[in-house]
């Protein structure tokens, strides 16, 4: 019963998350620092042990994230440096999109996690997920450290651990948690787009 208090309660905080993920709002990081603390408990008690250890990284991830949007301003291509608000008040970090030069580290980050954490599921846990949890714990530091930096291709990586994410708590017998990554891959599909016309406007 606690568990599916703790689920439900996951689940509308992370609601609150993806709709100001989808604003790109900067508070969605507030959401992003509670739902992982409440999931911690949950995916260990589901025995979704990467899952678990990937929510220690969102909590980390989200002050990261803040502190990055609040302060990490990029300079845009042709800005003085002495431009700001006549209030002094920062720009917003803007939505740009991911570097050429971080794919292969970004990659490699991916292919070391998927392999390194499936090896520790099987050889010191009783996961009987062990594969697919790895895939989606391994794409989700990468995309999770996008999001940080605020690159738009980051939904592509989030679509594809919502598919697999779905089905997966499914098997798990998750069903709260699955109708939220049900609805996570459709919300970001227009995620991504929203954050191409943010794009465009803010240019």
């Amino acid at each position: 019963m606690e568990l599916n208090f703790l689920e439900i309660f996951g689940t509308i905080v992370g609601l609150v998350y993806l709709w100001l993920e989808y604003r790109a709002s900067i508070y969605l990081w507030i959401a992003g620092i509670v739902m992982p603390a409440i999931y911690i408990f949950v995916y260990y008690k589901a025995g979704l042990y990467a899952d678990f250890g990937i929510n220690i990284y969102y909590l980390i991830a989200a002050i990261y994230g803040w502190f990055f949007w609040m302060w990490g301003h990029r300079k845009k291509e042709g800005e003085q440096s002495a431009d700001a608000s006549a209030d002094n008040k920062p720009q917003d970090l803007p939505i740009v999109y991911t570097p050429q030069k971080c794919y292969s580290p970004l990659f490699q980050v991916f292919i070391f996690a998927f392999i390194g954490i499936a090896w520790i599921l099987i050889e010191y846990t009783d996961s009987n997920v062990p594969w697919l949890d790895s895939f989606t714990t391994a794409l989700s530091i990468v995309g999770m450290w996008m999001l940080a930096r605020k690159y738009i291709e980051q939904w592509f990586a989030w679509i594809l651990v919502d598919i697999v994410c779905c089905g997966l708590y499914i098997y798990k017998d998750l069903y709260f948690t699955s109708a939220l990554y049900g609805l996570y891959s459709i919300i970001a599909i227009f995620g991504y787009f929203k954050w191409k016309k943010l794009m465009s406007i803010q240019q």
